[in-house]
């Protein structure tokens, strides 16, 4: 794999995943003041645009939509096939 193309994949992954994880974080915050909060299908649209890794973790360590069996299951289950798309995409270039 070109050495650049893996630089831009990976500067987009930490992109997204830290917009992912500044979402979760921020919709915390404005749930903490009772300020106008994040829609859910934003947080799930941040995360499923490999953000996994991002809204999995802002989902745990700020303690946000903890709650909802929906981010429990999904957050987690579109980090997994992330994952494997990754790795499945590494594999067909390499």
């Amino acid at each position: 794999m070109d050495k650049t193309l893996l630089i831009l994949i990976l500067a987009l992954l930490l992109i997204t995943n830290l917009i992912a994880y500044i979402l979760m974080a921020y919709d915390k915050s404005c749930a903490k003041k009772g300020k106008r909060r994040i829609p859910e299908k934003t947080l799930f649209a941040a995360t499923g645009c490999f953000g996994g890794l991002g809204g999995v973790l802002g989902m745990f360590l700020c303690r946000h939509k903890t709650k909802h069996w929906y981010f429990r299951l999904f957050f987690p289950l579109m980090l997994l096939a992330q994952i494997a798309l990754l790795f499945l995409g590494w594999r067909l270039l390499t």
